[in-house]
């Protein structure tokens, strides 16, 4: 009887419409509902193991091209409350393959038993099969599987098109809804850069007053930090001055300090003495930081890393009192590279860092799979480097056993959506447990990663749009991964804050990531609108901290962010970063409070109670309007607006009547207040 329906919809086909691709149930009564948005893989791409519970059953999966690992999982968490006992389950057989090496799925238990549910051959037989090949006719499970926390996938590409699962079900407990939180607008003129950005490199331990005032652009610096730097070998630690440089990081980092920059140090890259371990043709800077033939899901195999961390949050942490720890714990490497050098000394607790992130972009699947790591394999990176694993990899070990103060950053992931985050909290709850609270023993405080728009929202794409090019921040995906990453860190992470570390716009119009040349524009001039729009977009949507890439060129005949540097190669603005420095010099405490309109923005901050209006238009043609702002108990307003190759804001004194003022508005920002502001000294 339970396939009488879909033959009935064969029959009929032709007759009324009925067809597969109609969505259809195996079976109504006791259907377990799945959420698809809940699925996440452990791949850089692959499946969409949404599509799998969607009720379409003529679906095939598109192929996933470009895979680093053939074989990876898919993942379905459980919410709090939520309950399934498995009785039976269906697979439809839709589409050939080639690949006869099964689809698993599985149920992990509440005790982390990982129990079999059904193997997957695909064969296109277009009928609903059961959970052994050998046995397609029988749905039913040998036992019905029960204290369910998770679904898995294990997926060589062979998939049915469709799965439905039989049983009993309790819905998940209602959960709270996400509190948005905002920061002030300070947190979001960050940028990306590199010693050589403070000192010259013709005396790498000195400070560059050039620089120095080029860098004062900017709120808060992201500080790409190459491990051998500081251990250029196993165990020999410097900082000031480096062996490997010469460079002065604790001139660097106090400057930093003591001017109010947010500093996050992001320590990134294989040494060269661990490079060593590999064959010579696998060498790669950027490779897994693990010696060769480690494995990259364990812990220990990251402690070389993690005792760098230690050493450079006991220098730069808060923590002054290593009274607790052996004897020897907190070192330095004090021999001279020649006579009379400076050399190196025993420094503790000097509190100049609060931030350390734990490797850059460890999804780099461009780089093989000798440098990419899974969001499971990245948690034992992070775990170990966070706190030694929860001290089991020694008393040196692990950024939290030198500050516990300091703050662990994960490291910026590439592929902009939070599959990375969820695996890495899931292999948490699994290998470090839970809190007395009940909340997972995450090893990270801020979630983060890289967003460049460089593709449009659906439906956003204008029809003479270049095929590659960036995009502004309002017509791409910001807001919709943001948003993704948020209810992520709202659902799993306790509401840790998101960062985004990297984003931005090339100049060279050969990149795929190029702001556009917009009405009168030029490209250099629509990117500061960009750059300042995607400011103000992250303050809105609840984001914590930006930054932008980078600090000057990597390279000006690149295509692909090369061209991205916000200052010039005389270490002038360009203006973006005139922008950036305007605007948090006026309004830089001034946080997001609530939307008017979002056609054309216009966006209402405050400081102190004191309200500030901020409005521009969301196209990038060009577009001009006038918009009608109303400004109760007021005669005049003042309006400020961004300008290049200036220190300073112009500003409009404009008549407000019967309590509107009328605001001539562009794809520039301007910040409309009732009283004069005055600019930050910098």
């Amino acid at each position: 009887m339970r396939f009488m329906s879909i033959t009935l919809c064969l029959v009929l086909a032709g007759l009324s419409g009925c067809s597969q691709n109609e969505h259809h149930n195996f079976h109504k009564p006791n259907k377990i509902p799945i959420e698809p948005s809940r699925w996440y893989i452990l791949n850089n791409t692959g499946i969409n193991p949404g599509e799998l519970f969607d009720t379409i059953l003529n679906q095939k999966s598109a192929p996933a091209n470009g895979k680093i690992l053939e074989n990876y999982e898919a993942w379905y968490q459980l919410l709090p409350g939520e309950e399934m006992e498995i009785d039976s389950l269906a697979m439809y057989d839709y589409a050939t393959s080639s690949e006869q090496r099964p689809t698993r799925l599985y149920a992990i238990t509440t005790d982390w038993k990982r129990v079999p549910l059904a193997d997957f051959i695909a064969s296109g037989s277009g009928t609903w099969v059961g959970p052994s090949p050998a046995e397609k006719e029988n749905k039913a499970l040998k036992s019905p599987v029960t204290h369910i926390r998770y679904l898995v996938i294990n997926t060589w590409g062979n998939i049915p098109s469709e799965i439905e699962l039989l049983g009993k079900y309790t819905p998940p407990t209602p959960i709270q809804a996400r509190v948005q939180r905002h920061f002030p607008l300070k947190n979001f003129f960050g940028i990306n850069g590199f010693e050589w950005n403070f000192e010259d490199p013709k005396s790498s331990d000195k400070l560059d007053a050039g620089r120095l005032n080029a860098v004062r652009s900017f709120s808060g610096v992201r500080h790409y930090l190459d491990w051998e730097k500081i251990e250029n070998k196993e165990g020999s630690f410097s900082f000031n001055p480096a062996r490997n440089g010469g460079w002065n990081y604790d001139t660097m980092y106090r400057w930093c300090f003591e001017n109010g920059m947010d500093l996050l140090v992001c320590l990134k890259d294989c040494p060269p003495w661990m490079l060593e371990t590999y064959p010579e043709n696998q060498r790669n800077n950027e490779n897994i930081p693990v010696r060769f033939g480690k494995d990259p899901s364990d812990p220990a195999s990251y402690t070389e890393m993690a005792k760098a961390a230690f050493q450079f949050a006991a220098r730069y942490g808060r923590n002054k009192d290593f009274s607790v720890l052996p004897t020897g714990t907190v070192h330095i490497d004090a021999t001279p590279r020649w006579n009379n050098d400076i050399v190196n000394t025993v420094r503790t607790g000097l509190g100049w860092v609060t931030y350390m992130e734990c490797s850059n972009e460890p999804d780099k699947w461009w780089k093989g799979r000798k440098s990419y790591q899974s969001g499971r394999e990245y948690a034992a990176n992070l775990s170990a480097f966070y706190d030694g694993h929860k001290k089991t990899l020694g008393a040196a070990v692990g950024v939290k056993n030198a500050d516990p103060t300091m703050q662990v950053v994960m490291a910026g992931v590439a592929i902009a959506n939070s599959d990375y985050l969820k695996g890495i909290i899931d292999w948490a709850v699994e290998f470090r447990g839970r809190k007395p609270d009940g909340s997972p023993d995450l090893p990270f405080d801020v979630i983060n990663y890289h967003y460049y728009s460089d593709e449009y929202a659906p439906g956003k794409k204008p029809a003479d749009a270049p095929r590659e090019t960036g995009v502004s921040p309002e017509l791409s995906r910001t807001a919709q991964i943001a948003d993704d990453f948020l209810t992520a860190a709202h659902l799993f992470a306790g509401d840790r804050p998101v960062w985004v570390t990297e984003t931005g716009y090339d100049l060279n119009q050969g990149s795929p990531v190029k702001a556009l040349p917009c009405g009168k524009k030029n490209a250099a001039e629509t990117a500061a609108d960009w750059d300042l729009r995607a400011a103000l977009l992250y303050a809105r949507l609840g984001i914590a901290k930006t930054f932008f890439y980078e600090f000057m060129d990597d390279n000006g005949t690149s295509t692909r962010y090369g061209t991205c540097g916000l200052i010039n190669n005389d270490k002038t603005r360009r203006p973006a970063a005139d922008y950036m420095y305007q605007v948090n010099r006026y309004f830089g405490e001034y946080s997001y409070v609530s939307t008017i309109t979002t056609d054309p923005v216009v966006d209402q901050y405050a400081f102190h109670n004191n309200p500030v209006y901020v409005l521009y238009i969301t196209s990038q043609s060009g577009k001009t309007a006038v918009y009608d702002l109303k400004i109760p108990a007021s005669d005049t307003v003042y309006i400020y607006s961004p300008r290049v190759g200036a220190e300073t804001m112009t500003m409009e004194k404009v008549h407000v009547s019967n309590g509107t003022a009328k605001i001539t508005l562009t794809e520039t920002p301007v910040f409309v207040a009732s009283a004069p502001i005055e600019p930050a000294k910098k």
